[in-house]
């Protein structure tokens, strides 16, 4: 399903129908933001977030999303059943799970939300030294997964680079990066959400191939207020991503996103499968 000129394309995949407050909310797959065989993990996080976040029983802002993928989805409608599991002063955990008619459930999911208060702050980590965006070409990306053209990705780091032969020993995982919506978007938790699955299969790199390869759990955190990631505006993030293991069938990554005034708005950690 095609977006409207006049709907933001993760707007438009992300969407969901009935009350906000049903324990049950209908969506359609996108193909906007589509990978391999389903949809990008990114968008149906954010779909998943979305749930929660307009649910009228949720306080505070996103702390925590987990997503597992159980099974493939196809490009059709989908449900999300969301349910409030406990609440206290100052968190409020959520659980989750998508379906199809002819699959059952294809994801699982959790969610925390949280109260942040004004108290003591210290970020000991450091966004990455990156030449200013403008001064790297944008990747260009020739591909069947269109989830790809919904960014502008300028690689200072790490561009995928696909070979006929495979490096030994293995090329690097790191990539240093800035990330922004092709079609410009006002930053919020749903873009940053999708955003931090935008990073490429660490396996591709480190091969120089493309691999059959999925996502089998994804949880980003998030670092910043509701506010503070409004203030990033339609301004491309700092971006960061590695691996640190491939092994009998599966391999990790994490990776960071940093906004324009140096501030960690979230990280990701992923477990992927692979054949190679």
């Amino acid at each position: 399903m095609t977006a409207p000129a006049a709907i933001h394309p993760l707007d438009f995949a992300t969407r969901l129908d009935g009350d906000p407050g049903d324990p049950v909310r209908r969506g359609h797959a996108s193909d906007a933001y589509w990978a391999f065989i389903g949809p990008f993990g990114g968008a149906l996080a954010a779909t998943v977030l979305r749930a929660v976040l307009e649910h009228p029983q949720r306080s505070g802002d996103p702390l925590a999303l987990t997503l597992n993928f159980c099974a493939p989805m196809a490009l059709a409608p989908f449900e999300i059943a969301t349910r409030l599991v406990r609440a206290n002063r100052s968190t409020q955990h959520w659980s989750a799970e998508v379906a199809q008619a002819d699959t059952g459930i294809t994801h699982t999911a959790t969610l925390v939300t949280a109260l942040r208060r004004d108290t003591w702050s210290h970020c000991p980590a450091e966004a990455p030294e990156l030449p200013p965006p403008q001064s790297l070409s944008r990747y260009a990306y020739r591909g069947a997964m269109s989830w790809v053209e919904r960014y502008e990705f300028r690689f200072a780091q790490g561009a995928p680079e696909l070979t006929e032969a495979v490096p030994e020993p293995p090329a690097s995982a790191r990539s240093l990066l800035w990330i922004n919506d092709a079609q410009p978007r006002p930053l919020d938790f749903l873009g940053l959400a999708s955003m931090s699955d935008a990073f490429f299969g660490r396996i591709f790199q480190v091969q120089g191939r493309m691999l059959p390869f999925g996502t089998v759990s994804m949880t980003t955190y998030f670092h910043a207020s509701a506010e503070e990631v409004a203030a990033q505006g339609t301004a491309p993030l700092r971006a960061s991503v590695d691996a640190r293991v491939f092994h009998r069938s599966f391999c990790d990554q994490s990776g960071e996103l940093w906004g324009h005034d140096g501030r960690l708005l979230a990280t990701a950690v992923q477990i992927a499968y692979f054949r190679a």
